[in-house]
């Protein structure tokens, strides 16, 4: 009988890993809390919409929420007290040149916390401009 170092045994079981390249992968965005219940709102009070509206020709802009037979865009804004994107400069930029293209382009931009929409603030102010235009 011979003897084998831990090494040599290590070796002769080593497995051979094979390195597979994942398949791409599409991410859906992640709908948030303030999103979810602010669907649930349009949906009791009969507001049609469309979410992740896509409102640009040529960039890849997309509203969180349209609203159909509207000219009305709907964006909850999430991390705006624990210094999420909305609220770093870069952001902050991105978010300002989304709102201005889409109010070049006729829409109407309304802006929500998810505290807004928890409190019922939201689906009111909503409701008034469907019910006004």
């Amino acid at each position: 009988m011979s003897s084998m170092s831990i090494a040599e045994y290590k070796q002769l079981v080593k497995k051979k890993t094979v390195r597979r390249k994942r398949p791409a992968v599409k991410t859906q965005k992640v709908v948030s809390e303030g999103e979810a219940i602010l669907a649930q709102h349009l949906k009791v009070h009969g507001i049609g919409f469309e979410t992740e509206f896509k409102f640009h020709q040529d960039r890849k802009w997309r509203a969180d929420f349209y609203l159909t037979g509207t000219k009305l865009l709907i964006e909850v804004e999430g991390g705006i007290w624990s210094n999420g994107r909305h609220t770093r400069g870069s952001g902050y930029q991105a978010d300002m040149d989304k709102y201005n293209a889409a109010a070049i382009l006729g829409y109407t931009v309304l802006r929500f916390s998810t505290a807004d929409v928890k409190s019922g603030r939201a689906i009111e102010q909503i409701k008034g401009m469907v019910s006004d235009g």
